[in-house]
């Protein structure tokens, strides 16, 4: 049996989808740095090296949404895309796991 269909993405402007995919690349090396949840320094180097460069799009993604007169997020739009593309899981990676209850 085949998994669910996930529901679709919404309408974005060209520059709205660069803004939520450099978003969600930041999300990801940032969980892979989080020290809380393991791995290995090499790893954790490694995504930081390529966090300077998703930073830098994701600065260059809201600077062309700022030229072109896109002032004001969409959030509702926003954050339904970002549900669709798994955000909500994915920016978890960068908090604390909760503690071991003794």
């Amino acid at each position: 049996m085949l998994p669910p269909e996930p529901p679709p993405l919404p309408s974005l402007t060209r520059a709205e989808g660069r803004l939520i995919d450099c978003y969600l690349e930041v999300v990801d090396l940032l969980g892979r740095i989080n020290p809380a949840r393991g791995g290995h320094t090499y790893s954790g180097l490694r995504a930081a090296q390529a966090l300077v460069g998703r930073a830098t799009a994701l600065r260059d993604a809201l600077a062309l949404m700022h030229d072109r007169g896109e002032h004001e997020f969409h959030r509702e739009t926003l954050a339904r895309a970002l549900r669709v593309l798994d955000g909500e899981r994915r920016a978890g990676l960068v908090t604390v796991p909760p503690g071991k209850e003794n």
